[in-house]
């Protein structure tokens, strides 16, 4: 197919003249204020804290965008770095259909850019909703939907190009620029799975959001890409689709936005998204385990996903990719929250005890695609007994959204970590009314975000 890229950038760029449905701005401004607050605990962790932040620090780039968490002010790519690896460190933030991680590869960009352009409330929600409607596609796509099919982990596959299209839009690009700015990022993009479950992997959405916008800011000059990356021959879909994709899928934008359907799965464990299935199973189990000290074998039946086997994860920050180190977690507490993957925590003795007697048995029978797939446990105690339990549907996850009430739990716990009610509060009611801001109210919830740093790191 010839046309793709220019096709998919004519339509991002008249789709600016339609107003936004209220669903989609409802949904956006949620995405919102969750990035936000797990960007704000994940400023907590050692990866953006103690090493990130005094990186881009000693660039001493032109103090023009607030690095969330921090007293610091520094250039508009290197606050997208940082702030996309804080968004995403924790693992925390929502996930989506085909699997991605679209809210730390585009939130960063749009908040960056609103510190040095006049953009109102609605223009970044709207420029938000395009990058994330431009992720959306292009994973859709790549036919790449189950994890044996993923070399590259998706949101550094595709981040740079939502970011770049979430930029080109408060940067005014046209046709010719955007689709130069897509072509830009396209040499950006990459992230290898290996890397989950170490500091680099948050770095895969902080890189991606800052390459993209790099890329728009660089079309804007007018440094040019190949203006047809996605479709010619050595390109974007020959790199990154499964056997060449389905580039009929790129001929669509916004109808419905992506943001609404089939919209975002709410994360209320802060780990990758299949073991949600073993915790929320573990936990069935756990409501009728008057002792977790007589649990003597688990047994787990998950699909394949062979990159979160870990018998004996390294870390805490490993245990987030670990079937067997969330199941455990979940058993022995009754729940898995942020504490669950420290290391104190990986390594106190009853999960010591405990992690050798999980059995994990990957079944291709069960499917391994997040909207059907689902986890089986059984467990058995010293009475001889054995409990059991099963996941298929999840809290928050589509066709079951989450309350109100549960997301703001989640959200307080986050804002906890790194401010007072008080400014809880305030960044909670801006972003409430958020389409309604002019660019100096975005600019004062804006520094809101910025807070004394934290003491020391600390690692999960």
């Amino acid at each position: 197919m010839s046309g793709v890229t220019e096709r998919l950038a004519e339509r991002a760029v008249q789709a600016r003249a339609r107003p936004l449905p209220p669903e989609a701005i409802t949904a956006a401004k949620r995405l919102v204020l969750d990035g936000l607050a797990i960007a704000l605990a994940g400023t907590r962790e050692e990866a953006p804290s103690a090493i990130l932040v005094a990186h881009v620090a000693e660039k001493g780039a032109a103090p023009q965008a607030t690095v969330i968490g921090f007293p610091l002010r520094t250039g508009v790519i290197e606050a997208a770095l940082v702030n996309g690896a804080s968004m995403h460190v924790l693992d925390y933030e929502p996930m989506w259909l085909p699997p991605n991680h679209a809210v730390s590869t585009t939130l960063p960009a749009v908040l960056a850019l609103a510190e040095i352009l006049p953009v109102t409330g609605i223009e970044f929600l709207a420029a938000l909703i395009d990058g994330v409607e431009m992720q959306g596609l292009l994973r859709q796509a790549s036919l790449a939907f189950e994890p044996r099919y993923l070399t590259f982990h998706p949101p550094g596959q595709v981040g740079p190009m939502g970011a770049a299209v979430a930029a080109g839009r408060l940067l005014g690009l046209d046709v010719l620029a955007l689709r130069n700015a897509i072509g830009i990022a396209a040499s950006r993009a990459g992230t290898l799975l290996a890397n989950a479950g170490t500091m680099t992997k948050c770095l895969h959405c902080g890189g991606a959001v800052a390459a993209g916008l790099e890329a728009a800011l660089l079309a804007k000059r007018g440094f040019t890409g190949n203006p047809d990356i996605i479709e010619v021959p050595n390109g974007y879909a020959g790199a990154f689709f499964r056997d060449g994709g389905d580039l009929a899928a790129l001929d669509v934008w916004g109808d419905p936005w992506r943001v609404v359907e089939p919209g975002y799965a709410v994360k209320l464990f802060p780990s990758q998204f299949a073991t949600h299935f073993a915790i929320r199973a573990a936990l069935g189990a756990r409501a009728r385990i008057a002792d977790p000290g007589l649990i003597r074998a688990v047994r787990l039946r998950t699909p394949v996903m062979g990159y979160i086997d870990r018998p004996a994860p390294a870390t805490g920050l490993a245990g987030k990719f670990s079937f067997q180190y969330t199941a455990a977690a979940a058993l022995l507490d009754a729940g898995v929250s942020m504490t669950s993957f420290e290391d104190k925590r990986r390594f106190a003795p009853d999960m010591e005890r405990l992690l050798p007697l999980m059995q994990l048995a990957m079944d291709e029978s069960v499917p391994a695609v997040f909207d059907r797939t689902y986890v089986e446990i059984e467990v058995d105690l010293a009475s001889g007994e054995t409990v059991k339990a099963r996941c298929e549907r999840l809290d928050g996850a589509w066709g079951n959204p989450v309350s109100d009430a549960e997301h703001w739990a989640k959200l307080k716990d986050c804002f906890a970590l790194a401010v007072d009610d008080m400014t809880t509060a305030r960044i909670a009611g801006e972003v409430e009314r958020l389409e309604t801001l002019d660019s100096a109210g975005l600019r004062a919830l804006i520094r809101l975000l910025a807070t004394p740093a934290p003491s020391s790191g600390h690692r999960v």
